[in-house]
C-alpha cells in the first residue's frame, strides 16, 4: 500500500518543518512536502497558537505520480487557501492530500465545508486524515476536532470517520467519476488568469 505520514517533525540544516511525507508500496519515501502557511492564531479561551514559533515554512507545492493517479500534497491548515490547491492541480494533482489536527472550534465550524469545497473547485478526490482528543497540557483546553473524510470531485462525502476514536474507514475512488465530473462542467479548462488561478 502507499503510505502518507504526516504531519511530522523534520530538522533540516537546523530548522524544523512540518512535513507530509508519501511512501511508496516498496517503502521508500518519495515525497516530502513543508507545510507553507503556518497556523498562529489567536482562539477565544485558549492560549495563542503560534506555529511559527517553532517551524519555518515552506515553499514548494509537492505532487507525486502513483499507481492510483497523481496526488498533492498539503496539510491542515493549507485547507484554507485555494490557490495552494489550484496549484497542485495545475501539476495534474487528481487527489488531494490533507492530514490534519484541526482544532475542535474552527473544525466544527469548517472543516468539512473547506474539504468539499477544495473537492468542488478543484474536482480532485480530497483525502483528509484527521487528529481527534485533547493534546497539549490539559489546563489550556485544546482538542482536536477528527472527523476524517474522503471527498468525491462533486463534493460527495464518501466516508467519514467519527468525530472521536481509533480505526480504519475505506472508500473506493473511482476515477472515472473524476474523468466524468470534469468532462461534464469543464471549470478547470475555463480559467481565465493564468494555470494557477
Amino acid at each position: 500500500m502507499w503510505v502518507l505520514g504526516g504531519s511530522i517533525a523534520e530538522v533540516d540544516e537546523g530548522r524544523i518543518y512540518n512535513a507530509s511525507t508519501l511512501f511508496a508500496r516498496d517503502g521508500e519515501m518519495v515525497a516530502r512536502y513543508r507545510k507553507i502557511h503556518l497556523f498562529d492564531v489567536d482562539i477565544a479561551g485558549q492560549p495563542p497558537l503560534r506555529e511559527s514559533a517553532l517551524f519555518t515554512a515552506g515553499d514548494q507545492l509537492v505532487s507525486h505520480v502513483t499507481d492510483l493517479g497523481r496526488v498533492g500534497l498539503s496539510i491542515c491548515y493549507d485547507l484554507r487557501f485555494p490557490e495552494l490547491y489550484r496549484g497542485l492541480v495545475s501539476l495534474g494533482a487528481e487527489v488531494l492530500l490533507v492530514p490534519s489536527a484541526f482544532t475542535a472550534v474552527t473544525g466544527e465550524a469548517h472543516w468539512e465545508v473547506l474539504l468539499r469545497a477544495r473537492a468542488i473547485e478543484d474536482q480532485c478526490f480530497v483525502v483528509a486524515p484527521a487528529q481527534w482528543g485533547a493534546w497539549g497540557p490539559p489546563e489550556d483546553g485544546r482538542r482536536t476536532y477528527g472527523n476524517s473524510m474522503v471527498v468525491d470531485p462533486w463534493g460527495r462525502i464518501l466516508v467519514r470517520a467519527p468525530e472521536e476514536g481509533d480505526g480504519v474507514w475505506f472508500a473506493d475512488l473511482d476515477f472515472g467519476e473524476l474523468r466524468r465530473v470534469r468532462a461534464t462542467l469543464p471549470a478547470l479548462g475555463h480559467r481565465r488568469l493564468g494555470m494557477i488561478c
